[in-house]
């Protein structure tokens, strides 16, 4: 591209001082695409602590139910990519980095277990973590039980965090596609996600393509308000 722009037919030779600033130019425009090109080592972004991802916001002391689950999703992929197994010490938490390490109190019995966030859920309004069966039993837990959790410390990820409003989950993928054409005139982007539950595939209808927990919630008041959706439950994506 520089040359094509420089060279060509020489009517007449230039003065010295005009070889001397093209000579300048033609030196600045080669550093500037040389600077444009050459990328940096991967490694310098993940050592330098202003280039990483944001780190999400510590919730310490957050209340309400914890549930469990086991069958059918033993030995089924969790959202992190995972395979589920009901006997290790994990759980599911909507918006908490995957690998974050949680304390989870049991406000009825006084009884403690730690888990790591390997899953995303529970979509039960109310629910805050979903534990696997053995936290559960750890915990002395046989149903549900109203817990408060500590973050014991946060997940790294070296993506930036993404969070989503679910306001839907069928097992009809043309009820799934109905609400996605509904909603897609007036929020975008609209996905559906298939996902194996154990007893069949169901079909999860995700809004928005959100930097933060709180922008998600503000779409997800946007959507209720619109009458696009009532169940809303924001969701970090990765």
């Amino acid at each position: 591209m520089l040359s094509q722009d420089t060279d060509g037919p020489r009517a007449r030779r230039p003065s010295l001082a005009a070889r001397i600033g093209a000579a300048t130019v033609m030196l600045l425009c080669a550093t500037g695409c040389l600077h444009h090109h050459t990328s940096a080592p991967p490694s310098a972004h993940r050592t330098t602590p202003s280039a990483a991802a944001p780190a999400a916001p510590i919730v310490q002391g957050e209340e309400g139910i914890a549930s469990w689950y086991g069958h059918p999703y033993h030995g089924r992929h969790s959202a992190s990519g995972e395979i589920y197994n009901m006997y290790d010490m994990t759980a599911a938490h909507r918006t908490l980095p995957f690998g974050t390490q949680v304390r989870v109190h049991d406000l009825q019995n006084g009884h403690d277990v730690d888990v790591r966030i390997n899953d995303r859920g529970p979509f039960v309004e109310g629910r805050i973590i979903d534990l696997s069966y053995a936290a559960a039993q750890a915990m002395g837990m046989t149903g549900i039980a109203r817990v408060k959790l500590e973050i014991l410390g946060l997940g790294v990820s070296s993506e930036p965090a993404v969070f989503a409003v679910q306001v839907g989950a069928f097992r009809d993928p043309a009820n799934a596609a109905r609400l996605k054409t509904r909603i897609e005139s007036s929020f975008a982007p609209v996905v559906i996600q298939s996902f194996d539950r154990g007893d069949g595939l169901f079909y999860r209808v995700r809004v928005g393509h959100e930097s933060t927990e709180d922008a998600a919630r503000d779409l997800a008041g946007r959507l209720r308000t619109a009458n696009l959706a009532t169940a809303t439950f924001v969701i970090r994506m990765n």
